[in-house]
């Protein structure tokens, strides 16, 4: 049996044991989960729910057997975790996350020892509600980003493919420092621009008037801002440069549109604005598979294969299947 620690037993911390337990289940209880937080109440919680085996009050209690250790905290508090359980984690430990931002993450993992791989990850999912959302299908088809260290080993990589895997998401290795400018723009910059249209339209004096009309429209585009605030200050801060420049090209887009509101061919150039948005809105709904996508790129990391057989190649060790080089029968 193979231990894995979850540290943070929020939303995404609460969905991974929940999918990891499942899997677990079905696979003859390969896996013991155990959950670590700061907030006792929580560990109570995710233990109710279902999230982990069983809860631990102390951190280094909490990882000094763990053969996976996935830290799910917020990316300013990971640095300080990573410090705190350097000393304490065995040799030949495997740690990785789930931060919104990679290159600061994986600065910050280098208090780890080198006995110890690290693999950053990003799952691309989430809602704004915390654990009592948590969900084992959280993750089901979704972009979950691999940005291993440079000393992290192969087996360390195949491992948390396995558990990438085993919660249906799909892989996809990327450069970190590509990786936090292209979130800047599809996931920071949504939550900026939620909030401060939020804080924009409730400060007006005419707030209280306005808020009885504020129907589907203005709840869908600012419900990001319902997210954490913490957790949102922490991207904010590890990605500032990135930010900064969707930021510019955010305002810059708005000053065109206002131009073209006000422009001589208001009518047909509004008309062309709104279509080419609704064209590029649509595109997005086009479903793409990272494993083909990866090896129409050339990078043969994630085989075309069924589940269960990806899941035996790579999951903490190949358990309960061989590969089909070590079968004398094949």
């Amino acid at each position: 049996m193979q231990q894995v620690t979850i540290i943070g037993l929020g939303l995404i911390g609460g969905s991974i044991g929940l999918g990891l337990r499942r899997w677990s289940a079905a696979n003859g209880n390969a896996l013991a989960i155990t959950g670590f937080d700061e907030d006792v109440n929580r560990q109570a919680e995710a233990r109710k729910i279902g999230a982990i085996d069983q809860a631990e009050w102390s951190l280094v209690n909490a990882v000094k057997d763990a053969d996976v250790v996935v830290v799910c905290t917020p990316v300013g508090a990971m640095k300080q975790v990573f410090t705190d359980i350097a000393d304490h984690l065995k040799h030949g430990a495997i740690v990785t996350d789930t931060g919104s931002t990679k290159a600061q993450v994986l600065e910050d993992a280098k208090a780890l020892p080198r006995t110890v791989s690290f693999v950053g990850g990003h799952p691309m999912a989430g809602k704004s509600q915390s654990l009592e959302a948590a969900d084992a299908d959280l993750f089901a088809g979704a972009t979950w980003v691999i940005c291993p260290a440079p000393h992290a080993s192969e087996e360390a990589i195949r491992n948390v493919l396995g558990i990438v895997a085993a919660l249906d998401a799909e892989a996809f290795f990327v450069d970190p420092v590509e990786h936090d400018a292209f979130v800047a723009g599809v996931s920071h910059l949504p939550f900026v621009a939620a909030a401060t249209l939020a804080s924009a339209v409730t400060a007006d004096p005419a707030w209280r008037d306005m808020r009885s009309l504020a129907s589907t429209g203005f709840r869908d585009t600012t419900r990001l801002a319902l997210g954490n605030p913490t957790m949102h200050r922490d991207i904010a801060l590890s990605n500032r440069d990135s930010l900064n420049r969707w930021i510019d090209q955010y305002i810059a887009a708005l000053n065109d549109f206002r131009a073209t509101l006000n422009g001589e061919d208001a009518e047909r150039e509004v008309l062309a604005f709104f279509t080419a948005a609704q064209d590029a809105r649509a595109a997005v709904e086009v479903p793409v598979n990272r494993a083909a996508e990866q090896n129409l790129e050339g990078q043969d990391v994630v085989k075309k294969e069924g589940m269960s057989e990806q899941m035996g190649r790579m999951f903490l060790g190949g358990f309960g299947r061989k590969r089909r080089g070590d079968d004398p029968k094949r």
